[in-house]
């Protein structure tokens, strides 16, 4: 098919577009249009490949798509909506009969679930979930929970005073603004005599030493670093070195830092004394449940807000859209208590970090 034929295509899917089926329900899920279609043939796209975090994903995808038993076809928007958008009318035209997706702007995505609704596609998002519109399911932990660990984490260890930067993710997305929101909300109510310098980063490795690094320049004093995803870890801790504080927690001149995304060089980095704690997100999960819950919509199962047999708990975060909160653990260096809050200890076999 040529450009312009792709283009008329993708017009005629716009204009026809419906968001009538309620995600979550299960009602009319079922199988594509595309000719030649395998029964259980998903599609899986990946949202990036530039970060250890996703990189481990895409691993876990093919390995938990056997367990499954549905056949793949993957893509990579690599963080861009445009080529998400390109990729699922290109799944539609393959037959796929369910999408799993992790779309990075959570709001521009709305027009492409409508698509994929009127062609009654089920569509399971993992990380992220749509600003508006309705999915089957999305698979996440709770974001603001990222946020508040790690106000409570650095609260703590900086008994309450002093000053943090927070390198904020993309406030396009819906995880940027939770872990932003959160704990921002959490310094303000539980340690306000803490000042908190929020950089927003667009989750930019290079935007985030660059910010860190100014910041610095202008208060010397950082005592915490809260770095709301991994892509940050390498400009920071080089940051860190140049300036001479990376020194033991017993010396005054520690910066405290907590990441998110419990990665096998965090943890390393954790055993090392080169940063203090992370928020694990399981990259293994949401490949297993992304593709159980994509099969299970195909065959038309439906699920209801509550207790899973997985150890999570599905939520019903507005009419006709569920999300499975999954878990996701404070690690740290010793496993103690933050905040009465139990922690994992950096070494716990458990953690998919210890096993990637």
């Amino acid at each position: 098919m040529n450009r312009r034929a792709l283009l008329s295509v993708g017009l005629t899917l716009m204009l026809g577009a419906s968001v009538t089926l309620a995600a979550g329900c299960g009602d009319g899920a079922g199988g594509g249009t595309g000719a030649g279609g395998s029964e259980l043939l998903v599609g899986v796209d990946y949202p990036r490949s530039d970060t250890d975090f996703w990189n481990s994903y895409i691993k876990y995808v093919p390995q938990f798509a056997d367990e499954a038993d549905v056949e793949l076809k993957t893509t990579n928007s690599q963080n861009d909506i445009a080529n998400l958008i390109s990729n699922a009318q290109a799944f539609m035209s393959q037959g796929v009969k369910g999408v799993v997706m992790a779309p990075q702007d959570t709001a521009a995505i709305a027009p492409t679930l409508a698509q994929l609704d009127d062609r009654k596609i089920p569509v399971v998002t993992i990380d992220t979930r749509p600003d508006t519109g309705n999915v089957f399911m999305v698979v996440r932990a709770d974001n603001r929970a990222y946020g508040i660990k790690a106000c409570q984490f650095l609260g703590t260890k900086l008994s309450g005073t002093g000053k943090v930067v927070m390198l904020q993710g993309g406030l396009d997305s819906i995880n940027g603004r939770d872990r932003t929101e959160a704990f921002n909300e959490c310094m303000q109510q539980e340690f306000p005599g803490i000042t908190v310098f929020g950089e927003a980063t667009d989750w930019k490795a290079d935007v985030a030493a660059s910010k860190l690094q100014t910041r610095f320049a202008s208060d010397p004093d950082i005592k915490g670093i809260y770095m709301q995803s991994s892509f940050a870890l390498s400009g920071t801790l080089q940051i860190l070195k140049q300036r001479g504080l990376q020194v033991p927690p017993t010396d005054p001149k520690h910066v405290f830092v907590v990441s998110n995304d419990g990665i096998p060089e965090e943890l390393k980095n954790i055993g090392a004394g080169l940063i203090d704690a992370t928020v694990s997100q399981p990259a293994d999960l949401y490949a297993k449940h992304g593709l159980e819950y994509v099969k299970a919509a195909i065959e038309g199962k439906t699920f209801q807000p509550g207790p899973t047999d997985h150890g999570s708990t599905i939520i019903q975060v507005r009419e006709g859209l569920l999300e499975d909160q999954l878990p996701a653990p404070l690690v740290t260096l010793d496993g103690g208590p933050i905040a009465g809050e139990p922690t994992l200890k950096f070494d716990d076999a458990s953690l998919w970090g210890n096993n990637a």
